[in-house]
């Protein structure tokens, strides 16, 4: 077979750049399997190295033999030079496939296996900014997130953590157009403690939290509307009730006024029943006005129901320790049991019974007078009635069958009736 050493010189020269290549090659996994601190990798990187190196220099000396720059070259490159093409071919094959071998196990190793370089790697493709640095500033691990951050803010790298720590300790910083939260907080890492801080991109939740700030502003706003709404709703309704107790004082006057004009002075009977309507009407008209003043009229229930010819019946008192206003509160219904019996069943006694079971105290006013059956609807003075028990925690009802029974239940002390 032709030694390689009689070959022509583009042959030689093709194959000097495979042995060139090959060295490169090793050099490169080299490095790389000494950064990756893959060790094993490194030293086989170099035990492949030195054949390449060894055919890419022989090689190169028979060049410059061929070209009488050197007078001699050494026995191993006359060896070298004697071998058949064959062998050079086999040779230079298993050192590339050994060194693409090596290189598809280091890829797969780094891969596979977590590296600082692949942390690093992953930790630059996160979208939330990472720094850890010691507690004199020095930077142990930063991605681009964070260096990106660092230069938008301070206008240059990220080389002191602490420095850029105190410039976003605001904690929520925005940002060419976006919201970062920065939060910090100490780390054990074997026996070193490191500062991490970490920035996350929260300019959709920020938006959100605004809107909701804004909603909840509006939603005070509205409230506060309809709080005063449902004042002056009140305040409407007083006023109306008012208005149509006027407009009944005003019917009944007419009403007297139109039976007297009508009834004959000769009449004794007939006058002595108008007068005697037009006193019990000024003393009803009395009690409705009285009404309006905050229940002033409680004390003067009785004197009013004596000047209506009405006898008050009482069986049982109320207890001691009922407060105040609750007491006015029975007032309240009494005077109420009074004008219905008065006005609408024209009732001459009003039977007043108390009666405590444990927290509760009932009472019901019942009149016999002229009583008509069937369901009572609370209107006018009933409705206020029921309204003002239930702000005191009390029940109002009111029972029309053979008599007209109203009852109220009235706690004892403080807690409302269930």
């Amino acid at each position: 077979m032709t030694a390689f050493g009689n070959l022509n010189s583009i042959v030689r020269m093709v194959f000097a750049l495979w042995a060139l290549l090959l060295c490169l090659a090793g050099i490169v996994i080299a490095v790389r399997s000494f950064v990756g601190k893959r060790f094993v990798f490194f030293g086989i990187s170099l035990v492949l190295f030195a054949p390449a190196f060894f055919f890419w220099q022989s090689i190169f000396d028979l060049s410059l033999l061929r070209q009488e720059k050197i007078s001699q070259i050494s026995q191993a490159t006359a060896a070298v030079s004697e071998l058949a093409l064959v062998w050079y071919i086999v040779i230079f094959g298993v050192l590339t496939a050994s060194y693409a071998l090596l290189f598809a196990l280091d890829l797969r190793r780094d891969r596979t296996t977590i590296t600082p370089n692949s942390i690093k790697k992953h930790l630059d493709e996160i979208p939330c900014g990472v720094c850890c640095f010691r507690k004199s500033g020095q930077v142990v691990l930063a991605n681009d997130c964070m260096n990106d951050l660092c230069f938008s803010l301070t206008g240059g790298a990220l080389l002191n953590g602490g420095a850029f720590a105190d410039v976003v300790k605001d904690g929520i910083i925005e940002i060419d157009g976006k919201v970062w939260r920065f939060s910090l907080r100490d780390i054990e890492i074997r026996d070193d403690t490191l500062r991490e801080l970490i920035a996350f991109d929260i300019t959709g939740e920020y938006a959100k939290t605004q809107a909701l700030e804004k909603d909840k502003t509006e939603l005070s706003r509205l409230n506060r509307e309809l709080k005063e709404y449902n004042r002056n709703i009140d305040e409407i309704v007083r006023r109306q009730e008012i208005l149509q107790a006027k407009v009944n004082i005003h019917d009944e006057m007419n009403k007297l006024m139109l039976s007297t004009v009508s009834a004959g002075s000769e009449n004794a009977a007939e006058l002595d029943r108008i007068f005697s309507l037009w006193e019990q009407n000024a003393l009803l008209l009395c009690m409705e006005a009285s009404k309006t003043e905050d229940g002033k009229a409680a004390s003067k229930t009785e004197e009013v129901a004596r000047a209506l010819k009405i006898e008050l019946v009482y069986d049982g008192t109320l207890p001691d320790e009922m407060t105040t206003e609750r007491k006015n509160l029975f007032y309240s219904a009494l005077q109420e049991a009074v004008i219905n019996a008065a006005k609408h069943a024209k009732a001459k006694e009003l039977r007043v019974k108390i009666k405590r079971t444990g927290e509760t105290v009932c009472c019901s006013f019942e009149n016999a007078g002229d009583v008509k059956a069937g369901e009572v609807k609370f209107t006018g003075g009933l409705s206020n009635l029921a309204r003002l028990a239930k702000s005191h925690g009390a029940a109002v009802t009111a029972v029309a069958e053979k008599t007209f029974t109203l009852t109220l239940l009235i706690p004892a002390r403080n807690q409302p009736i269930g």
